[in-house]
């Protein structure tokens, strides 16, 4: 919401001048009730609707699972195209990662030279 820290204390100075430092503690209790509320109410309308779900026969669980499902393939497919090494038979990956750390060993006295 906030790109920067900047952002947010202009927010609070122009909060303070408006309202004073006698009114901000009252104004963080009102904001407090009132997300208290709105949690309250967010967690009605979710339990009003799984109950409608269940009196109707639905089971939101083998729904939502299906979904989970489906995030989990795309989490695999994606680490598959991201880490392409993990996927590859032990047998060609253990000498890959051994040149690999024979590389950097290598370098790494060069990196910190430069």
């Amino acid at each position: 919401m906030f790109d920067g820290i900047g952002e947010l204390l202009l927010i609070l100075v122009v909060v303070l001048m408006l309202f004073g430092s006698k009114e901000i503690p009252d104004i963080a209790r009102f904001l407090g009730k009132t997300m208290a509320q709105l949690k309250n109410a967010t967690n009605e309308i979710k339990s009003e609707i799984q109950k409608g779900a269940r009196d109707n026969g639905m089971d939101l669980d083998s729904i939502t699972g299906g979904v989970s499902e489906e995030i989990n393939k795309a989490k695999a497919g994606i680490s598959q195209m991201v880490n392409p090494i993990e996927n590859i038979d032990l047998g060609v990956q253990n000498p890959i990662q051994e040149v690999k750390e024979n590389i950097e060993d290598m370098t790494g006295p060069i990196k910190r030279q430069s």
